[in-house]
């Protein structure tokens, strides 16, 4: 049993009954305790009320689909969210990171990766808030004032609601100045080598982060796009 997973609660909100068994089954062997929603809404309820260590969302849903659910979660948590999604449904992949979900697993998973993500997920989240006590670390660049220890960012001195994984990708660029890598390399580097993901997780969270710092998204100032290579991030 891992002990980072003791006493962590995580919830599923699944409507097949079957996935969601042995989902629960396998996570209470590994020392998590385990809550379940067989709908939108009472997922939702549940991950609002409950404040999980993380959530496993799957896409389809009755009542309200993992996509909404997803969105209203963001509204006022940062709880990680790993979106199951049918192998087929590429879109599905995008579209849950475009709204905020900090991962995906396409269905069928096997539960050794399915556990690892998990772990992963939720070892970022507890970084992310023991750093939240660590002294202040402030770099300037420009209108922005990245906190490299407490993960925070402001822009003109008004703090910006970044997700972990897009605070962790604007961090590794900002230290590395102008250096260029590869979506392959951002992915191995800032998504760790656990993740089975596609570049597009790279492109998609990219974009996310240029909504949230930059002026006019469509003519980025920091995180730039270094054709048929891959991304970099320009001090001014």
């Amino acid at each position: 049993m891992d002990t980072d997973s003791n006493a962590k609660r995580i919830l599923i909100i699944e409507d097949e009954a079957s996935i969601s068994d042995i989902i629960k089954f396998n996570l209470t062997k590994e020392g998590y305790v385990v809550d379940t929603a067989y709908d939108g809404q009472e997922g939702l309820r549940k991950a609002l009320e409950g404040s999980p260590a993380l959530i496993l969302l799957d896409v389809m849903l009755p009542l309200m689909d993992g996509f909404q659910v997803c969105k209203k979660v963001r509204e006022t948590s940062n709880t990680p969210i790993l979106m199951l999604t049918a192998k087929e449904e590429e879109v599905d992949k995008v579209l849950g990171l475009e709204l905020g979900a900090d991962d995906y697993i396409t269905k069928p998973f096997g539960m050794r990766e399915l556990i690892a993500r998990i772990k992963a997920n939720i070892r970022r989240s507890d970084f992310m808030e023991d750093k939240l006590n660590a002294p202040a670390d402030v770099q300037t660049f420009g209108n922005l004032e990245i906190d490299m220890n407490r993960y925070e960012v402001r822009k003109n001195g008004i703090a910006l609601d970044l997700t972990l994984r897009e605070f962790e990708l604007l961090k590794y660029l900002a230290e590395h100045g102008d250096k260029v890598f590869s979506r392959e390399q951002l992915l191995e580097e800032v998504w760790g080598y656990e993740y089975y993901g596609d570049i597009r997780t790279v492109d998609v969270t990219v974009r996310r982060l240029r909504e949230k710092l930059e002026d006019d998204p469509s003519d980025p100032h920091y995180i730039m796009t270094k054709r048929g290579i891959g991304y970099h991030f320009r001090r001014p």
